[in-house]
């Protein structure tokens, strides 16, 4: 991803089923929960450049005593930062008292049996610790304090908090986390004031009751009632003072959780990968969170998966395996491998075959995984050239053969990003011309005005980057052509479920299509969908279609790309630039099982979906900058 794009958080959450001694005797440490809840937020640190936090819950601690401890941070090194903060709680502690898990259970914050972590990527707002996740929602009855962090947006944030209103709370403020935090937290109250009420004719006391309000406490129904107006793509993590915790994932799996259980531990995570080192478990030991389903963690230890909400149909991130998980999970590897390989007809028909005057290379790190796709696909269809060429030169001679089977695929690390090129420059002009020295490239392999240059990108969003920084670089080295290549297909839509991307004016695909109707006397279609996108927004989110589409649908998708690529070409660039788009087909075959490719086909998962490109497209029309959920 060469345009940086404000995406995806993580959630991380254990329940140790031991006490704190069994770990220290097992593994050397009391902490062992802890130093396996920060490993596991280490290994999903891709997830969050804005901040973090975690949370800790004891179980079964006397009155008067501390039994929820939270810490965050936002600083530029918050992962380093939020973990010394934590253990700087330790560093007096005799080896005698780091090895007695009751003393710091008992006099300790941060040693609970119950814990949960977040990593943030914020889509909007500020970026300031109040933002960040886990949020609290304290009382002095364990089973009315709530913990939650999430990775989510929902389209409908404005509708919920007016039902809090209603419902005669005075939230803090008009965000997805705080209307989530409010709404769960008002039904976990109504929930355990009905046990409360239901058992108190017994002639219970008040003590005993928190007990049984404890043991009784239906999560299941609470999560229902709670997530009735839910709308979006979200991954929901709970913990209930008593000791009750959940995760909750949204009906279409738009989001991603997993999860992992032994006589030990039960663990959640955003990633595979990070349960897998963390916990040292096969793959086959990990599973799914179900999509509307809620994986439910009693305080005593049971688990259950329980469904909330009626499944839609599944419509899991395609992203999520083209850019934004580490690529260090078995499936999203092969397919990014896949992505890359099945582009590789295309770009072989591009540079006509003419292998030994190209020169294949990648935007670093997310895309190199589709480029040794990629190779592995360009050799294949070289072997194949070479066959054909070899039965059809069989009378070249010994010199004609020896030159067909020498050819090979040039494959270059040609652009190489700048880690020490910093942009925080005050003077707008200045920033601009370090912006486009993000990256280097390698001198002297592009031969002048004879090779092609193929470069692959895992995604391109706004194209700017490529416009204002990589191709002006990469022109230097006097290529005859340039071509780009991403393995995503055409972003054209905007998301409402993870992503800072709602406003249309930012994507290049939409810029592309603007100009080509514009280059065929066609731009008054703008004002008619427009129109047309206003009279949707009066329906029901539930009625309404996605517009936009309409036009996008004159053109064909080749036309758009060439488009694009004019548009990505900086003024007085030499050589010609073009651009080869992965399509919708091969992103679904290569990603069988995450078909939520709504970027790319506008096709919504959800009713909320629909609302919020018809929403984008009015602003834009409007000149309205705002989001559109």
């Amino acid at each position: 991803m060469s345009d940086a794009i404000h995406h995806e958080c993580g959630l991380a959450m254990i329940r140790l089923r031991k006490p704190l001694s069994y770990y220290h005797e097992k593994y050397g440490t009391s902490l062992h929960g802890l130093k396996s809840l920060q490993l596991l937020m280490r290994k999903m640190r891709n997830r969050g450049q804005d901040g973090a936090g975690m949370a800790t819950i004891k179980l079964d601690h006397p009155p008067g005593k501390k039994f929820i401890s939270r810490k965050r941070s936002n600083k530029t090194d918050y992962l380093a930062d939020l973990w010394k903060g934590v253990y700087r709680r330790f560093d007096e502690l005799t080896a005698e008292q780091l090895a007695d898990g009751e003393y710091l259970k008992s006099n300790l914050p941060y040693t609970g049996e119950l814990m949960m972590g977040h990593l943030r990527y914020g889509t909007h707002g500020s970026n300031d610790i109040e933002t960040c996740h886990p949020f609290l929602r304290q009382s002095n009855w364990k089973t009315r304090c709530l913990i939650v962090a999430g990775n989510f947006n929902l389209t409908n944030v404005n509708e919920m908090f007016q039902e809090l209103v209603e419902l005669g709370q005075f939230p803090k403020e008009k965000s997805d986390t705080v209307t989530v935090l409010e709404k769960i937290g008002h039904f976990l109250d109504d929930e355990v004031q009905r046990i409360h009420t239901w058992h108190k004719p017994d002639g219970h006391s008040n003590i005993a009751i928190n007990d049984i309000i404890a043991e009784e406490l239906d999560v299941q129904r609470l999560l229902k009632r709670a997530s009735k107006k839910f709308d979006g793509g979200y991954v929901m993590g709970g913990m209930i003072g008593h000791g009750d915790a959940f995760v909750m994932r949204d009906p279409a799996g738009i989001r991603p959780a997993f999860y992992f259980e032994n006589e030990e531990f039960v663990a959640v995570a955003s990633e595979r990968p990070a349960l897998q080192t963390t916990f040292n478990v096969p793959i086959e030991k990990i599973r799914e969170v179900e999509p509307g389903h809620a994986l439910i963690i009693k305080k005593n230890g049971e688990v259950s998966m329980e469904p909330f909400t009626k499944k839609l149909p599944r419509a899991a991130c395609s992203f999520e395996r083209i850019y934004f998980s580490r690529g260090t999970d078995r499936d999203i590897y092969l397919e990014r491998k896949e992505l890359g390989r099945r582009l590789a007809k295309a770009v072989t028909k591009a540079i006509d075959y003419d292998f030994n005057n190209t020169v294949f290379s990648y935007i670093p790190n997310t895309a190199e995984t589709a480029y040794m796709g990629m190779i592995e696909g360009l050799e294949d269809e070289l072997t194949e050239w070479k066959r054909k060429a070899i039965k059809k030169k069989r009378k070249a001679g010994k010199n004609g053969l020896s030159k067909i089977l020498s050819t090979k695929v040039r494959n270059e690390k040609i652009v190489v990003k700048d880690g020490k090129t910093r942009t925080f420059i005050a003077d707008t002009s200045s920033r601009d011309d370090m912006v486009s020295h993000v990256y280097d490239v390698t001198y002297g392999i592009v031969r002048n005005h004879v090779d092609t240059l193929v470069l692959l990108d895992d995604s391109i969003v706004r194209g700017t980057t490529m416009r204002d920084s990589i191709i002006k670089i990469v022109s230097r080295l006097l290529p005859k052509r340039i071509i780009v290549v991403s393995s995503a297909p055409q972003i054209r839509y905007p998301d409402c479920y993870g992503i800072d991307m709602s406003r249309m004016g930012e994507f290049v695909a939409f810029k592309a299509m603007e100009a080509l109707l514009a280059k065929r006397g066609k731009k008054k279609l703008m004002k008619a969908t427009y129109k047309k996108a206003v009279a949707e927004l009066k329906k029901p989110d539930a009625e309404q279609t996605n517009v936009l589409s309409e036009l996008y649908d004159l053109f064909k998708y080749e036309e758009v790309s060439d488009m694009i690529a004019e548009i990505m070409t900086p003024k007085g660039t030499r050589p010609q630039v073009d651009v080869i788009y992965q399509t919708i087909k091969d992103l679904r075959a290569s990603c069988p099982n995450n078909n939520g490719d709504w970027y790319f086909s506008g096709n919504y998962p959800t009713p909320g979906g629909f609302r919020v490109v018809n929403k984008a497209f009015v602003n834009y029309m409007e000149g309205n900058n705002e989001r559109a959920y």
